[in-house]
């Protein structure tokens, strides 16, 4: 907390302008607190930038995540009102999709594991209807002919990731957020330290609590606590936007996760007729584009979809997300006068409007959904 007779120069004091950071920003703010955001660099390329806005909690489960599974199936039924909340704020669209995923695989033992895991998701009540490979290309009549079967899940959603971020930054401003650009290399409780814009050395800033939602960049951050800087790494992604030719039809109405050969990629359309195709995962600490990568990531969607050929590529983008020990978020109070809130790996757009929700009424002293309490940063040690 500031101490006795300083000045407090905000409520909250946000560290982070990536989804999560702008989404409690904007959510602070609008719950009546005066917030001042702090962000390297608006333009950044920031891993929400860089993703593919896909809110998959039922297509994305696996084996052993069930806290993490109970936590995206929160944060999916928090999204769509959250956004409308968003899109009603702003007068922009995010490009909310509600067609579902696809997942389609291309060889029998591809087909095998693809039914095993939906026999695991159907013995947790989630709805995923089992597709044989006509049934799979009445829905997507660009798929390869060589599709042996897919599974629907109807409950996905995704989501344009930069008009969702834009759309975040606009609302924020709008209830009053203060944005400052600059490097934050202390935090303590109820205090910052920042090189802010051009200015010469460093600035202090007092507020009643201080936000970390710096993503990876937390485990950098002075005064954070050394088993949740430890505990968070990057995850370096590797991405593919294509975009249609004006004679092309759409290729794919819907999120196609495919398997091929054991290897795993996803083909997500826009409505703006835009593909996003990815994504590596990589535990690397660069964001260097690799050819290998990209041949990869070409390769399968060409056999999953073979008219994606034709697109054109226009942009090959590197992000790297904040992962943590378990994969698993980490958000919580550290201290009276710091709350951190990181580590959403590839959920990090997902979880955004449940994530916001619970900072909110941890500020407010108030209580959070029980799916949270496993991630709390006291799991750490």
């Amino acid at each position: 907390m500031p101490a006795k007779g300083e000045i407090v120069d905000a409520d909250v004091v946000i560290v982070g302008g990536g989804v999560i950071g702008t989404a409690i920003a904007w959510r602070g703010a609008s719950a009546g607190l005066s917030v001042t955001l702090i962000d390297p660099d608006q333009d950044a390329d920031k891993a929400s930038l860089v993703a593919a806005g896909m809110l998959g909690p039922v297509s994305e489960s696996v084996f052993g995540e069930h806290d993490l599974l109970a936590l995206n199936l929160l944060s999916v039924g928090r999204f769509p009102g959250f956004n409308q909340e968003l899109e009603d704020a702003t007068g922009l669209t995010t490009g909310l999709r509600t067609e579902g995923t696809l997942a389609v695989a291309y060889d029998s033992g591809d087909l095998a594991a693809l039914r095993r895991l939906t026999e695991f998701r159907h013995s947790i009540g989630l709805k995923a209807e089992a597709l044989d490979a006509r049934q799979c290309r009445a829905l997507e009549p660009f798929l390869a002919p060589a599709t042996r079967g897919g599974v629907l899940a109807t409950g996905d959603l995704s989501v344009d990731n930069r008009r969702y971020l834009a759309a975040l930054k606009a609302a924020a401003e709008k209830a009053g957020v203060q944005h400052l650009t600059g490097t934050v290399t202390e935090v303590a409780p109820g205090r910052i330290t920042a090189r802010l814009g051009q200015a010469p050395g460093t600035t202090r800033l007092a507020a009643r609590d201080v936000v970390v939602a710096a993503g990876f960049a937390t485990r950098d951050l002075q005064g954070v606590p050394a088993a949740i800087r430890q505990a968070v790494r990057p995850v370096k992604g590797q991405l593919l936007r294509l975009r249609h030719p004006e004679h092309l039809p759409r290729v794919a109405t819907r999120t196609i996760r495919a398997t091929v050969q054991g290897r795993d990629l996803y083909i997500v359309p826009r409505a703006d007729g835009e593909v996003v195709v990815g994504a590596t995962q990589e535990e690397r600490d660069d964001r260097d584009v690799t050819a290998g990568a990209v041949h990869d990531l070409l390769r399968d969607a060409v056999i999953a979809l073979p008219a994606i050929s034709e697109l054109i590529l226009a942009e090959i983008n590197v992000g790297q997300r904040p992962g943590s020990k378990d994969n698993g978020p980490i958000v919580g109070r550290v201290a009276e006068g710091m709350v951190v809130a990181t580590g959403h790996f590839r959920n990090g757009i997902l979880l955004s409007a449940a994530t916001a929700d619970a900072v909110v009424a941890i500020l407010a002293g108030a209580g959070q959904d029980p799916a949270w309490a496993p991630f709390g940063p006291g799991r750490l040690g």
